[in-house]
């Protein structure tokens, strides 16, 4: 490809999801798996206490809730997932990996491709990869307008104090595992 020549950039990224989705039905296909169901259990592994709801999970997938109820029956009657009602909110529930769903995620996720990916991009001088690719996918989710789901200590709402972490928006204090991981209620400036 020529220097001059321009570059599209949404079929650089339909690109980039096409060759993921395609390592992704290999990896589930051998572990008899659905794409959405590993998805799920991606999310789940990935998702705070704000946001591990049936409802968040249907949001973030952009998926029926009929769809992502029957995936979810599917995912607890194999011993990947488990429902426990909130303590506070009875009509609350909260989804969760267990141990044979986080070992089923290790063996699915599709890392072999990003490892030979990464190698390939040390290679050469880009200034940040993460940074290019944060800015594309929160221009698309604006362009969307759906939420950010992105990782709670980016959030405009995250403090740091003296004796931790809270959240502005829900002025409840926020662990270190809290703030590593993705939030619904997440907003930029």
């Amino acid at each position: 490809m020529g220097t001059m020549e321009k570059v599209d950039i949404f079929n650089l990224i339909e690109r980039m999801s096409a060759l993921i989705r395609s390592e992704e039905r290999k990896k589930c296909t051998e572990l008899g798996l659905q794409s959405v169901h590993l998805q799920v259990l991606d999310y789940l592994s990935r998702c705070n206490r704000y946001s591990d709801t049936p409802a968040a999970l249907t949001n973030y997938l952009g998926m029926t809730r009929g769809t992502v109820s029957q995936t979810l029956l599917l995912l607890v009657k194999k011993g990947f997932i488990k429902k426990t009602t909130d303590a506070n909110d009875r009509r609350m529930v909260h989804l969760s990996l267990l141990a044979e769903g986080e070992a089923i995620l290790k063996q699915a996720r599709t890392s072999d491709l990003f490892n030979q990916a990464a190698l390939l991009f040390k290679e050469h001088d880009f200034v940040s990869n993460e940074e290019m690719f944060m800015k594309a996918l929160s221009a698309l989710q604006k362009a969307n307008k759906s939420q950010s789901f992105g990782l709670c200590k980016t959030c405009q709402y995250f403090t740091s104090t003296s004796v931790g972490f809270n959240c502005g928006l829900t002025k409840e204090q926020l662990s270190e595992s809290d703030s590593e991981k993705i939030c619904q209620e997440h907003s930029v400036l």
